[in-house]
Order: structure tokens, then C-alpha cells, then sequence
């Protein structure tokens, strides 16, 4: 099945950027539903390939990646599908979970920040 605005990569980054100009993250469950969807796992699967997408346009333009905004409501990180595309391009081995994954995706989230919201 196919959800399009999943796929949409302006209409997605519009939302990150949103987001990030609010300074706030958005739960994977939140942009789906903010996309016209209710939330399902293959929905997610879909969205991460769209996020991977953003992703890699902002490391084309020198911009932050945004896909760090899109987080697990059970903990408040990314899951495994940007750490696998991100762990290693920020120099980070340790734990996807847990404070220290926190503090590491605190930080990226701040570069999204002090970028977006500045405009």
C-alpha cells in the first residue's frame, strides 16, 4: 500500500522545519497523523525512506539533518533507521538508547534548531 504524503519530501521537510523553528520534536505518530494518516509500522518504514531522502539534501547544501526531530514517543529518540544512516558520519558508537543516545541526539537537535529558528 501507498500513502503519498509519506513519500512527499516538501511537505515532509515543511513539517520538520516547522518543527524545528518551534524548536520542538515531533513524534513519528504526530507527523504521520499530521500527514493525513493514522499510524501503523509500515507507515513508519515508508517515512524513513522519505527522511533518509531530507537527510540527504541537507548534507548536499551543508544544512543540519531534520529527520533527527522525528522520534520514538516512548523515549524521545530516533529509531534504528537513523542511527544506521547516522551513527557513523558523527563519529558515535555507543547505545541507540539511553541517556548517552540522548545527549547525542539533543545536540543534533540543536544544530536543527539554532538553524531553522534563527529564519
Amino acid at each position: 500500500m501507498s500513502w503519498p504524503a509519506l513519500a512527499d519530501v516538501d511537505l515532509v521537510r515543511a513539517h520538520l522545519v516547522g518543527a524545528a523553528r518551534a524548536r520542538t520534536a515531533l513524534t513519528y505518530a504526530e507527523l504521520i497523523n499530521a500527514l493525513g494518516y493514522p499510524f501503523s509500522r509500515p507507515k513508519v518504514r515508508q517515512l524513513r525512506a522519505t527522511l533518509t531522502a531530507i537527510d540527504e539534501d541537507a548534507a548536499a547544501t551543508g544544512e543540519p539533518g531534520l529527520a533527527v526531530l522525528v522520534v520514538r514517543a516512548s523515549d524521545g529518540v530516533p529509531g534504528q533507521g537513523w542511527w544506521t544512516g547516522n551513527a557513523r558520519r558523527l563519529g558515535y558508537g555507543g547505545p541507540w538508547e539511553g541517556p548517552e543516545a540522548a545527549a547525542v541526539v539533543a545536540a543534533e537537535q540543536a544544530r536543527a534548531f539554532d538553524r531553522y529558528a534563527a529564519r
